[in-house]
């Protein structure tokens, strides 16, 4: 194919994409915008904490901008280490990895937990990360009805003596509902399954001491439990995680790709992190307060005639009429200085488009109060 005909075939699908309402544009952001943020996933308000920032810049001045190579070269420094002690103690696990990002941090425990003739169980509704994860893996993938303990059992049934993983989020990214994990954990166990759970949406936001849906579901430190999440949402920087058995994470230091070739995260950013784990510890005020705010904005988008799930963290979705609908709706809530998250196909897991707004302990309540306002007189 000439470069021509390439250009104009990208031109051609950018068109459909148009006509479809699925056109995507990046919105850059200066410092200090005035705008009231339920569309970022600073959950408890930490990526500007004054202790977080100090932290960070501290550790700045030690090591430089970044890590200088990856973990296994000259990546990891005493920074990473006190990070993962320090987030396998708050998780009740034997160990934690690090790595440069949560996607990164899911393809990586995926690809570790295959073996051969290993069965995947994924959820309907998984994060992107957790489908890319399981088909990198090469493993057969079987997907299940959304939060479906039964369909799970059965996919189970059908293989018999197979090496197999229940792959699930907690809360879930798109709509804010819990998976029934004590369930499935249950369901795994007894056909000797293991369970992986991307906790992203969890930590900091619920369980004990913030500690997530898993310890929340009793789960803390099972050794047929494996969890993952991202330090770029209740935490407020950047990275991923994957927390587990000792000899798993040793497994993944050996074995994984995506954590051996891959830059290690910066050391100021494992810095500010470590700090903000301990904040999100103590921070069971700012965890009453989104449950708080959780319960107000879903009676006052309901009084106005929206459609709310009932949300099980500080993750709201609102369905919209369709993706221009909710692009435009989206639009107008930023033009009045409300950011907003606008999901459309293919980002949903079903074919409807919503708002999705994360609550943000950071934001002051009389704002948050007026963002709601806004939200409901631009709706279409």
């Amino acid at each position: 194919m000439a470069v021509a005909d390439w250009l104009a075939a990208l031109d051609r699908r950018a068109e459909l994409r148009a006509k479809a309402g699925l056109t995507r544009r990046l919105h850059p952001r200066p410092a200090g915008e005035a705008v009231t943020d339920l569309a970022g996933n600073d959950y408890l308000g930490l990526a500007t904490h004054p202790e977080v920032t100090a932290a960070a810049a501290r550790a700045l001045s030690a090591y430089g901008l970044g890590a200088t190579g990856s973990r296994l070269v000259r990546g990891s420094t005493d920074a990473h280490h006190a990070l993962e002690d320090a987030l396998a103690g708050w998780l009740g696990t034997d160990r934690a990895l690090v790595f440069s990002s949560g996607y990164l941090a899911n393809l990586g425990a995926l690809r570790a937990l295959v073996q051969p003739r290993t069965l995947l169980v994924s959820d309907a509704h998984n994060h992107a990360s957790l489908i890319d994860g399981c088909r990198i893996s090469g493993a057969e993938t079987v997907v299940t009805a959304h939060a479906d303990v039964t369909a799970v059992a059965a996919a189970l049934a059908v293989a018999p003596g197979r090496p197999a993983v229940v792959v699930t989020e907690s809360v879930f990214s798109v709509d804010g509902d819990l998976a029934p994990l004590a369930e499935l954990h249950a369901v795994a166990r007894r056909y000797g399954a293991l369970l992986l759970v991307d906790d992203a949406h969890a930590l900091g936001v619920t369980g004990p001491s913030g500690a997530g849906a898993v310890a929340a579901a009793g789960l803390a430190g099972q050794p047929d439990v494996v969890v993952t999440a991202t330090l770029s949402k209740a935490l407020g920087g950047a990275g991923g995680l994957v927390a587990g058995p000792a000899e798993f994470v040793r497994h993944l230091v050996e074995t994984g790709r995506t954590f051996i070739f891959d830059t290690a995260l910066p050391p100021a950013v494992a810095a500010g992190v470590h700090t903000a784990v301990g904040l999100a510890r103590a921070g069971d005020p700012l965890r009453a307060e989104l449950a708080a705010r959780a319960t107000f904005a879903v009676r006052r988008l309901r009084d106005a005639g929206l459609t709310v799930p009932t949300p099980d963290a500080a993750v709201i979705s609102v369905t919209a009429p369709g993706p221009e609908a909710a692009t435009a709706w989206a639009a107008d809530c930023r033009d009045r200085g409300v950011a907003v998250g606008c999901f459309r196909p293919p980002s949903t897991p079903d074919t409807r488009s919503r708002l999705r707004l994360t609550l943000n302990a950071g934001v002051p309540r009389v704002e948050f109060e007026r963002a709601l306002e806004i939200i409901v007189e631009c709706a279409p």
